[in-house]
């Protein structure tokens, strides 16, 4: 990788100024997700556990809090699962869209693996080789937007969580069935992805846009839902599967939902469940 001078960027090249900023600002962003939960998930864990009614699972919301406390104050990371790499870019008109960018961030990744440290989880889906640096063909996972600042949004996602997501492609007809595909799939996962969890759900687009929508989701703040997010999230808790699967009220502490148009012949339907550690960090890049 040959990082260019910037004067004139051409669509091929950043100058090595960006390049470095684009390395600090992935690998920070990284450690940022990887240490501290956003405010409004601890918020919401609390929450649950003030209004917790079960013993068991009050006390089970605390020792999560217990743990959030310390890896702030150890500054490592919040589970030992430090999951898959995913990164959302937003590119100003004026930073070429180009394959620097991304052997930029790539290179982020290769660094916070080193330096955080985050556990080597990347491998080969046939061979199994690892490839200990957290990078691999298609990951760390890339999704572009166009923007007014350089940010780099990342999404640490633990196998856990990611194991019990599931899509579906209904009926134009079934609506109905919605809430009926994201409340099985909960019950499908039971206590296996770490909760309460906070569920994505992906409403519309394609098959393959589906489940990108239902990821995304889990970017949005939890410390409100509409109506339809409530009652789906309302309709989960009343499974009692509980936090960590030992039963309670708490087994979602939200429910996110995005939408996009579809064909008039589909209804596609996804949901990423995401475990309580609902890491999330975004960093604007200096250009």
């Amino acid at each position: 990788m040959l990082p260019l001078v910037r004067t004139g960027m051409n669509a091929n090249a950043i100058d090595q100024a960006l390049y470095h900023n684009v390395v600090q600002a992935t690998c920070g962003a990284i450690r940022q997700a990887q240490i501290f939960l956003p405010a409004d998930v601890k918020s919401a864990i609390h929450n649950a556990m003030e209004r917790e009614t079960s013993p068991v699972a009050k006390s089970e919301l605390r020792n999560i809090l217990d743990n959030v406390s310390r890896a702030e104050e150890l500054k490592l990371p919040i589970c030992q699962d430090t999951g898959v790499p995913v990164i959302y870019l937003t590119i100003p008109p004026e930073v070429p869209y180009c394959k620097a960018l991304f052997d930029a961030i790539r290179e982020g990744v290769r660094k916070a693996t080193k330096e955080v440290p985050l556990r080597p989880n990347v491998v080969d889906p046939i061979s199994r080789e690892n490839t200990h640096d957290n990078t691999g063909t298609g990951i760390p996972s890339i999704d572009v937007t166009p923007g007014s600042q350089l940010t780099i949004t990342v999404l640490p996602k633990g196998a856990g969580a990611e194991n019990m997501s599931r899509a579906a492609m209904l009926l134009p007809s079934e609506t109905g069935l919605i809430p009926k595909f994201v409340v099985e799939t909960m019950l499908i996962a039971g206590g296996r992805p770490c909760p309460p969890v906070i569920l994505g759900v992906g409403i519309g687009g394609n098959f393959d846009q589906v489940a990108s929508l239902a990821k995304e989701a889990l970017l949005l703040p939890v410390d409100s839902m509409d109506p339809f997010e409530q009652e789906l999230c309302d309709t989960v808790n009343k499974l009692g599967i509980g936090p960590m699967g030992l039963g309670g009220d708490t087994t979602a502490l939200a429910v996110k939902v995005k939408r996009a148009s579809c064909h008039t012949a589909s209804l596609p339907v996804a949901v990423n469940v995401q475990c309580w550690a609902s890491r999330r960090a975004t960093v604007v890049v200096p250009l």
